[in-house]
């Protein structure tokens, strides 16, 4: 017995010797990882109290490195769920939802990730011309999430949608628009062919390469 006491608290000190600092959770798990270098990892928790009229929340989700990554939950301090939030990067990307107190949805969020550690990104852009076609576009990149795709606002009462907005890159989308609301839509689809000198440059420096295609919208590792 006293082997067996001895062997589990030997594993026990072992798996939490590596985090500078860390909480143990009500199942027993350790939450709130710092590792050595001060980084977040792992599963966390936040409680934000209610402060000057401004309702308080908690929010759950993981850290990778410091930076938020994947699913995010927020909870009012009654425990009813406001939002579902996805994260890369610690920035915004893909679908966001965000619900009213009695568990609504209100709306839905696109967002559009980009990796700091890179001075350039590749996305995928729908050919305007041809609906369902993909062209590559190299952005440079300016290390957050910018609206990019559908939105959606819903009626919380009838649960139908009362608005529709789409954004290219944090910009209004008025290809996607119906025709009657699309307005000066080939001048739109020629900036966006329009490249600044750098961005010339680093294609000509990477011609012949793979083109690498990146995810928009999803989430993960």
């Amino acid at each position: 017995m006293r082997w067996i006491l001895f062997i589990l608290l030997f594993v026990s000190t072992s798996s939490v010797a590596q985090w500078k600092d860390f909480i143990i959770g009500v199942k027993g798990d350790t939450l709130n990882r710092v590792d050595k270098m001060g980084l977040k990892q792992g599963p966390w928790v936040h409680k934000y109290e209610t402060v000057r009229g401004e309702r308080g929340f908690e929010e759950e989700g993981e850290y990778k490195d410091d930076m938020k990554e994947g699913n995010w939950r927020k909870y009012t301090l009654m425990g009813d769920l406001l939002a579902i939030e996805n994260y890369r990067w610690g920035f915004l990307d893909g679908m966001s939802q965000y619900f009213d107190i009695s568990g609504n949805l209100l709306r839905e969020e696109s967002w559009r990730a980009f990796n700091p550690n890179q001075q350039y990104d590749t996305i995928d852009v729908e050919d305007v011309m041809s609906p369902g076609n993909f062209n590559q576009v190299i952005v440079k990149n300016e290390g957050s999430s910018l609206k990019h795709g559908t939105w959606k606002f819903y009626d919380p009462s009838s649960g139908f949608i009362s608005k529709t907005e789409f954004y290219l890159l944090g910009k209004v989308d008025k290809s996607n628009l119906p025709p009657t609301l699309a307005k000066d839509t080939m001048s739109v689809s020629a900036k966006k062919v329009q490249k600044p000198k750098e961005v010339l440059d680093f294609e000509k420096k990477n011609a012949g390469k793979k083109k690498i295609r990146v995810r928009d919208g999803s989430v993960g590792y």
